[in-house]
């Protein structure tokens, strides 16, 4: 617990002095409301592991390779690492450890396993984590490729649950290409487990805003050999892997049709979520996660990873860095739906007495962020949306017609803007259910939907 605590305040101290008194007092109250109950890890039975090891006795395939590049790892951390590996209930794996330490130390320690599916690669020179990745990379043999970092841990099922993952979508004849989970973060001692990330189903706009994916991420082999890891964004290679895969899965029409129309949104079927926490992410002294300063170079290059994304679109745009480490902001400097043909339409945050009470929309109409001060929404990320509220909406121009077909009313702006003037609904609808039905209507026809935090009213 000490740990934690230490970890936090370094934190919040280096938040005040980024962003000063007023901005850190907000985001500490913010953070206290919205904490919730006390989170505790509920690690799977051993009646259900037993299972899945009698499920998949006889299972060789598919095969998952699990990438670790060593370097100068601390033993206690190493052993640790191998040994969440080798309790997996899932049996087809291979573990690829690429040791750029220059010693024999930490092959002794991997030597007293003696399982041949631990496989040991030194290197001859420490290329740096992306160069380094890539030459382990050259060794796997696997299906699917698993990124597991040295001082980190998998939960007993975690390959269990990808299988399966990968099984659903061979059913529906949607072959999976990246599977990501929950994950949460472990002290030193691998004996507290606290701040879950629980994730979204994939949501193009939020992994443009930060890379909510992290860890557990599993991709296909060849896809990921065909992208490597790029040494020129170290610190924040696997956030500029993720974009680049994503670009890909997402983009099969090729480049007309990224500029003339957008992308395939079907395409995101390829991509999964496990809401399931299969990673334990270790809090020490040099990591990101307990202390931010040790690694500004990290957020630094994932802005450079986005940038570079964005440049590769065509988009003219500039990213930023937002308060929070590791968030970023897009600036768009052309009017946003030429340069989005993607999005249909995009919503911001209705607010009463100072709080959220409408934006984004679950698919029942529910708001996402209800209850939200005012204040919070600054370090809100844009994201995606399954439905927006008509009282802050707008519309591109050739969709604008749904609301005729949908409610039987023209689509009028606001006086002042070019939002949807909600008082043309006469015909007793209510506005959350109006909301839904248009935006079910406009994803119907293939665009997504875009929640902008600093959208007006």
């Amino acid at each position: 617990m000490l740990g934690r605590a230490l970890a936090n305040l370094k934190k919040t101290v280096y938040y005040f002095q980024r962003n000063g008194a007023g901005d850190t007092m907000r985001a500490i109250m913010e953070r206290l409301q919205r904490r919730g109950k006390d989170y505790r890890f509920q690690p799977v039975e051993e009646a259900e592991l037993a299972r899945q090891r009698e499920e998949c006795r006889e299972m060789d395939s598919p095969k998952f390779s699990i990438l670790v590049p060593l370097y100068h790892t601390p033993h206690r951390y190493l052993k640790e690492m191998i040994e969440s590996v080798l309790a997996q209930s899932y049996p087809a794996w291979e573990l690829v450890l690429a040791d750029a330490s220059g010693q024999e130390e930490l092959k002794a320690v991997v030597e007293k396993y003696e399982d041949p599916r631990i496989l040991y690669f030194p290197l001859e020179g420490n290329e740096g984590i992306s160069g380094n990745s890539n030459r382990g990379l050259e060794s796997v043999t696997g299906d699917y490729v698993g990124l597991l970092d040295h001082d980190d841990l998998l939960t007993p099922d975690a390959l269990y649950e990808v299988w399966r993952c990968v099984c659903d979508g061979e059913k529906c004849g949607v072959p999976v290409e990246l599977v990501y989970s929950d994950e949460d973060k472990c002290d030193g001692a691998t004996k507290v487990f606290y701040e879950p990330s629980l994730k979204e189903s994939f949501n193009l706009d939020l992994l443009l805003s930060q890379n909510y994916i992290c860890h557990f991420t599993v991709m296909k082999t060849e896809l990921i050999r065909a992208l490597g890891f790029r040494p020129d964004y170290d610190g924040a290679q696997d956030y500029d892997l993720l974009l680049r895969a994503v670009e890909r899965l997402l983009n099969s029409g090729g480049d007309e049709r990224r500029k003339n129309r957008k992308w395939e949104m079907r395409n995101e079927n390829r991509i999964r979520h496990i809401p399931r926490v299969l990673y334990h992410w270790r809090c020490h002294e040099d990591s990101t996660s307990a202390n931010p300063r040790s690694k500004d170079y990290a957020y630094e290059a994932g802005r450079r990873a986005l940038q570079d994304f964005v440049d590769r679109q065509g988009w003219q745009a500039v990213v930023t860095h937002m308060s929070h480490l590791g968030s970023y902001r897009i600036n768009y400097k052309q009017e946003f739906f030429e340069a989005r043909p993607d999005v249909g339409a995009v919503g911001g945050p209705v607010l009463s007495g100072g709080r959220v009470v409408g934006g984004r929309l679950k698919a029942d109409g529910t708001p996402v962020h209800a209850g939200l001060k005012q204040s919070y929404l600054a370090y809100l990320p844009v994201q995606d949306a399954e439905a927006l509220d008509l009282r802050n909406i707008r519309v591109r121009e050739e969709l604008q017609g749904v609301f005729e077909e949908v409610l039987g009313v023209r689509y009028t702006t606001t006086g002042n803007g070019d939002s949807f003037d909600i008082s043309v609904l006469t015909n007793g609808i209510s506005l959350t259910e109006a909301g839904v039905l248009v935006s079910n209507e406009i994803r119907r026809r293939g665009y997504r939907l875009l929640f902008k935090p600093d959208s007006n009213e």
